[in-house]
């Protein structure tokens, strides 16, 4: 099988969910679904395992064999049940003949051995959520010293089902006790479990083969490595759309409660926005396609499959029956025509605000503008057609750019935190907006070839004063960035060290090679390279680590790269020349100094690290108390502490926490709450204090402030000759 890898490299922390999370998802799928393989399937199997056991397109391929097939089986059975909460002991001992046989399985697309254990993963879901309705029958004692240990993935199997039991009554114990905390009433807490567990037990029954399959591939492709994943045509399309930020739509975010898909919110300036007649929380109750084609009853459906019904082709028609939120569940129907148009994902892409640094201690004010980047996305399909008008993040930040010099600016902080990654070339191209052309990035392909990949537009969008936010969740294409501009000694990088991911993804469109017409196999997101930092170090495993270190918010051992078993290893190649902008390391003893009584002196930089303090601490507990006075008694302790914390803000002319009276757990899930309630509480959450971004701010204004009294320093860190531009004033 002669295979080409598309030139679209993806830098990402996207990964396919694992089943049990997929099912409790609003997974309710189209009547007579079943969970068996098809003949795509199988060819899709046989496919995949060409990608993957072949040294010409796998960075690191691995023979398929009875050692492989050990792994498969293990990470198939953690992704179906990674809290041990439905298999026993003796189920997995039945399993035992599958440990070396799913290699033949994948290799012939026979799959029958990943549907028997699915079979048997759906019956014992079965069997707990009965169990589980059962005990809401009964009372419950909260006043003894049983806890609920949450985290199971390290416990052995249950014995047999009396153990599990005993795992399941604790749980439900939790819930119970989380809603009654809340305020709930005993008839109360047991209509919303019981409802809650049926929602789960139909959406594991009505699984697709699809889901199941997806499933069942990427414990094959996740033994690989940890960033290889398999995407059926629906998921791959899902990824696609996110990574170029647009789709083809109706312009709405939708989410599925009960048996309906409820309007979450209209996306400002699309077609449902233009036309006016749908609100949030407004019930799609059918869809039809065209001003007359029949209308489908979707009640009941999933809501990937409602989605796929109201997507279509800009500037075709829709027509949508729903049940207006004002009207309730037994409301009047009405019915809407809208005309599909491009809808723009506005909410994930890059953003400024300006923050203020007020005059202080001689020093004059300084404005300091901040890009927020959540991905590093394009529109590759898009910059194919068009590669003059197309979405990106480095076309969308060169704006933003442009009018913060417009606004006198005197400084930029880049916001990576929590950005997973994205297009390599977005990393490098993004690059550029700051260095005066040079390499960016080395990649060493399987075969060790290396290659360079450096911004060759000359000149800068920004030359200014320069600091790059990050945090554990800052990944991939963030790492190139922060290391490149580290390297560079361009900028100031700030936080914590990052997630650690050294490695480049291709997608690999499997449609290709049959010349399907229609999506029919999938794609394989495949790992095909490692990249290094111009200095040669690998952001592999040890990330990028800041110049000025704020406090750990999640250790490695909980999160990153550090944490998978079969990560590639760190390592290094040859540096590559490139141009040394500045050398911070002088002005770092001086910035930490400067750092350090800022925050000893910030309420809202303490108030954060003790929150941080006690997460940790909760969370290495891997427990919670089920005893009702000690959860009442932390629950009056945290409420006491948001109203001292709001007294304080008000006292002290702090802005106020827009969540501070909403913050109290409420017991529900996601699809259990007020839906557009729930939305509006989400856009509240992107308003609250960011104590972090501020002082990243005042640490980067504190760096302009000193070189431009310190000409000797100055001189020491930026010398004359290869600034791109000053920080002094």
């Amino acid at each position: 099988m002669k295979l080409k890898t598309p030139a679209i490299a993806v830098l990402s922390l996207a990964l396919v969910a694992p089943l049990a999370l997929l099912a409790r998802a609003d997974s309710a799928s189209l009547p007579g679904a079943s969970a068996t393989p098809t003949a795509d399937q199988s060819t899709t199997s046989k496919l995949v395992y060409g990608l993957l056991s072949d040294s010409r397109y796998a960075y690191r391929p691995q023979a398929l064999d009875d050692a492989l097939s050990q792994d498969i089986f293990k990470r198939y059975l953690e992704a179906l049940d990674g809290g041990k909460q439905y298999f026993t002991a003796a189920d997995i001992e039945k399993f035992g003949p599958y440990k070396t046989e799913l290699d033949d399985a994948i290799r012939s697309g026979e799959l029958a051995p990943a549907y028997d254990i699915f079979g048997v993963y759906k019956q014992r879901v079965g069997e707990r959520v009965a169990y589980a309705r059962a005990l809401l029958k009964q009372d419950f004692d909260f006043t003894g010293d049983q806890r609920w240990e949450y985290d199971r993935e390290k416990a052995p199997w249950a014995a047999n089902a009396q153990e599990l039991d005993e795992v399941w009554k604790k749980s439900v114990m939790n819930d119970w006790l989380r809603l009654k905390l809340a305020g709930q009433k005993p008839d109360e807490i047991r209509k919303t479990l019981d409802k809650r567990y049926a929602t789960y037990q139909r959406s594991v029954n009505e699984l697709k083969s699809e889901d199941v399959f997806q499933t069942f591939l990427n414990g094959y492709s996740s033994a690989i490595d940890p960033h290889t994943d398999y995407f059926t045509p629906k998921t791959a399309e899902n990824f696609n759309q996110s990574m170029s930020l647009s789709l083809e739509g109706i312009g709405a975010q939708l989410q599925r409660q009960d048996d309906m898909v409820v309007i979450r919110e209209i996306i400002p300036g699309g077609p449902a926005d233009m036309n006016g007649k749908l609100k949030a929380g407004d019930r799609i109750v059918a869809v039809g396609q065209g001003k007359s084609g029949p209308i489908t009853d979707v009640i009941g459906w999933r809501i990937d499959d409602v989605v796929a019904l109201i997507r279509g082709k800009k500037d075709t028609q829709v027509r949508l029956e729903f049940i207006p939120a004002a009207s309730g569940v037994d409301g009047k129907h009405a019915l809407v025509t809208i005309t599909r148009q491009k809808i723009k994902l506005e909410e994930q892409a890059a953003k400024a605000e300006t923050i203020t640094l007020p005059a202080a201690d001689g020093e004059p004010e300084r404005r300091i503008g901040v890009v927020k980047l959540p991905a590093f996305y394009q529109d590759f399909e898009g910059r194919r057609k068009n590669p003059n008008d197309y979405t990106s993040a480095t076309r969308d930040i060169a704006k933003l750019l442009v009018k913060f010099k417009a606004e006198n600016v005197d400084g930029v902080v880049m916001d990576l935190r929590n950005n997973g990654g994205g297009s390599l070339d977005e990393a490098v191209e993004l690059t550029g907006l700051f260095i005066d052309k040079g390499p960016v990035v080395q990649v060493r392909e399987s075969g060790g070839r290396v290659t360079v990949n450096a911004d060759t537009k000359p000149g800068v969008a920004w030359d200014g004063p320069l600091a790059v936010l990050t945090n554990r969740g800052s990944a991939s294409a963030s790492e190139i960035f922060a290391g490149a501009i580290q390297d560079y000694g361009r900028g100031l990088v700030i936080g914590e060290t990052t997630f650690g991911k050294g490695t480049v993804q291709n997608m690999v469109d499997l449609d290709r090679w049959p010349a399907n017409e229609t999506a029919r196999f999938g794609q394989v997101k495949l790992t095909i390279a490692q990249f290094f930092r111009v200095a040669g170090g690998s952001t592999q495993h040890k990330g990028v680590v800041p110049d000025i270190a704020f406090p750990v918010s999640v250790d490695a051992t909980e999160y990153g790269e550090s944490t998978y078993d079969n990560a590639l290893p760190w390592t290094k190649i040859a540096a590559v020349p490139h141009t040394q902008y500045g050398n911070f390391a002088p002005l770092l003893p001086k910035l930490e100094s400067l750092h350090a009584a800022r925050v000893a002196n910030n309420k809202e930089f303490q108030w954060w690290s003790q929150d941080v303090a006690e997460f940790r601490a909760e969370a290495a507990k891997k427990y919670v108390s089920l005893n009702e006075a000690e959860r009442r008694a932390e629950r009056d302790k945290q409420e006491a502490q948001r109203k001292q914390r709001q007294a304080e803000r008000k006292e002290l002319g702090l802005p106020l926490d827009p969540l501070a009276n909403d913050a109290a757990d409420d017991g529900l899930g996601a699809n259990e709450r007020d839906i557009v309630k729930d939305a509006a509480r989400e856009k509240l959450a992107d308003k609250r204090p960011d104590p972090l971004l501020r002082e990243s701010a005042a640490i980067l204004g504190d760096a302009i402030d000193v070189l431009g009294h310190d000409r000797t320093l100055s001189a020491q860190v930026l010398p004359e000759s290869t600034m791109p531009g000053s920080w002094a004033d």
